[in-house]
């Protein structure tokens, strides 16, 4: 069992004793739970190396407790708490989470209304049983609704694009304290993983009451879950729940590569300490001998200030948090052969953007002065074609007319001396034979020709993948936008042999596409380390249909770090020029 399995257990018996009124044993186990919970070394390690000893040595366990963490460890299951469930069969993991439901009020709803789990829970009190009980009241129930809605909406992951600039504004809002020395944002988010749990936040700071105060005071805070001196976490209104955690300086980077993750390359740094006789946790790299968790006495700190200092301590070259995924990295490191990851400045141009001649909000000159003051040196003007009759589409005479607008939008520019290139470009669709939607004495005029699937996405695999084959082996076709079709979270990636398609697309020259749009993030990562080792090349494109959407190419930038892609690797990291010879 994991420690945070072993955690949850501890916890729950605590408020099953809780609920059954025993004195100060819950709180024990409360402790227990919150220490073995934050641990930087697997329990199950720690038992296998030291026996039930080495559990006793971890701080708030005991022998009665230690002795339940040794059967879980060993069978997997806890007797005295089956029996704690079985006396009072409740769902405390779900009611927990309802704000004010605490052991003893969930007790009273299981002995006077039944309620085991939130269904119950939302029956119940749709029904107006709860607001009658002794302790609760109309009020309650009013809440206790709004908690269970509350707890619905927590059901999925949230989006990268859509919690990054939130957290963001926190981390900003941190940095501004007098208090505060640094803030970083760690966790899942700072690998840029497309979809996000939870936030983890470190903070330095010499006086962290102060900082957790504001932090759980904040106005966007739906509910305090924890306010202790050094750690605290809060749910925000959006659903996101964020975690809080002081460190010393010393400790810092240490901090940083523990929360930063992910837990497998967490497990394999550490297992490269200890062949090298040391220890690595949250509080740094120390000699091995002796000591506690965080060191110890008899312990030598030998790194901790920085990432790159622990690193370099293990005989390993810094690996960037994007590719902390045990997809190679730490072999790659040993051998000095990680990728130099293209960088989230290096983009010169974006090769699909839409505008108001189809489902776009603006006009083409005002999509190039966005991309303009964003650095940007070309953009493609790439609007859906006839078929998406809804998005208002191209046919072959508008989109002739579209080319007379770019073309008066570049001279405008030229006239003002702006260093700044509009493409003639499409999305054009593919169709459900392969075919396309704009005959091919159009699309030769084009400077750069995409192709999507917007249609019939539950074709067989192999139907679909002879589809999108055909497509890309039109020799006008340059770039395969969004490969999957994907919807993260949404609509299913379309059934692709990608296998085929990538080794279609270097045997034509067709560029695939690494969509920034945080809901598509297309091609996804895996798919982009095939393209990277069999030399595909890709474009990293917002998607834009606004102004603001330009900010997704972070997005479609940070997958392809995630994806091992070099700036070689992607064409529009390169003047305009130059990215106009990798097109067919």
């Amino acid at each position: 069992m994991t420690n945070q399995e072993i955690a949850k257990v501890l916890r729950e018996i605590g408020e099953h004793l809780e609920m059954k009124n025993v004195p100060f044993k819950p709180r024990a186990y409360e402790k227990a739970a919150e220490t073995i919970g934050s641990l930087s070394e697997e329990v199950g390690a720690l038992y296998e190396r030291g026996g039930i000893k080495a559990l006793k040595e971890i701080p708030g366990v005991g022998v009665a407790i230690a002795e339940k963490i040794e059967e879980l460890l060993k069978t997997g299951k806890l007797k005295y708490y089956e029996a704690l469930k079985r006396s009072m069969p409740v769902n405390l993991g779900e009611l927990t989470t309802i704000a004010g439901l605490g052991p003893k009020k969930i007790k009273a709803l299981y002995e006077k209304l039944g309620v085991k789990n939130i269904k119950d829970l939302e029956t119940k009190a749709k029904a107006g049983k709860i607001a009658p009980l002794e302790g609760f009241g109309k009020k309650s129930e009013e809440n206790i609704l709004k908690g269970v809605s509350f707890f619905k909406s927590l059901g999925g992951r949230f989006l990268l694009g859509e919690i990054l600039p939130e957290v963001r504004l926190i981390e900003d809002r941190l940095k501004s304290l007098k208090e505060v020395d640094g803030v970083t944002i760690a966790g899942s988010i700072r690998r840029r993983k497309e979809t996000i749990g939870d936030a983890d936040l470190l903070v330095i700071s010499k006086k962290p009451a102060g900082v957790m105060d504001v932090f759980v005071r904040m106005p966007d805070v739906e509910r305090v879950l924890a306010h202790g001196p050094t750690k605290s976490a809060v749910q925000m209104k959006s659903g996101l729940q964020i975690d809080l955690r002081v460190v010393p300086k010393e400790s810092y980077g240490a901090a940083l590569a523990y929360f930063t993750g992910s837990k497998d390359h967490n497990v394999a740094m550490r297992e490269i300490a200890i062949k090298k006789g040391l220890k690595l946790n949250e509080y740094g790299l120390f000699s091995a001998k002796g000591g506690s968790a965080s060191g110890g006495k008899g312990t030598k700190m030998v790194a901790g200030k920085t990432e790159e200092e622990i690193y370099k301590a293990l005989g390993l070259h810094y690996v960037e948090p994007e590719l902390r995924e045990m997809r190679g990295e730490l072999e790659a490191s040993i051998k000095n052969n990680l990728p130099n990851l293209i960088g989230y400045n290096d983009l010169k141009g974006d090769l699909q953007v839409q505008t108001n001649w189809t489902d776009g909000s603006a006009s083409i000159e005002e999509m190039a002065k966005a991309a303009i003051e964003i650095g940007l040196e070309y953009i493609v003007i790439t609007d859906h074609t006839k078929r998406l009759a809804m998005t208002h589409g191209l046919d072959e005479k508008r989109i002739k007319e579209q080319w007379k607008e770019i073309d008066k939008v570049n001279v405008k520019f030229k006239n003002q001396s702006v260093k700044f290139r509009i493409l003639k470009g499409t999305e054009c669709d593919i169709l459900k034979n392969g075919s396309l939607d704009l005959p091919d004495n159009i699309l030769k005029q084009l400077d750069v020709v995409g192709v999507s699937v917007h249609s019939f996405f539950d074709l067989p695999r192999k139907e679909q993948t002879e589809r999108v084959i055909k497509a890309i082996k039109n020799p006008n076709v340059d770039i395969l936008f969004h490969p999957t079709g994907r919807l993260i979270e949404k609509r299913k990636a379309i059934d692709l042999d990608m296998e085929k398609i990538i080794g279609v697309a270097k045997e034509t020259g067709t560029i695939l596409e690494i969509d920034g749009a945080p809901d598509r993030l297309d091609l996804n990562d895996e798919y982009i380390k095939r393209c990277v080792e069999r030399g595909v090349k890709m474009s990293i494109d917002s998607d834009a249909h606004a102004p603001d959407h330009f900010k997704f190419l972070e997005y479609g930038i940070a997958q392809a770090r995630r994806g091992w892609a070099q700036k070689k690797d992607i064409i529009n990291a390169w003047p305009l020029l130059k990215m106009l010879s990798f097109l067919k």
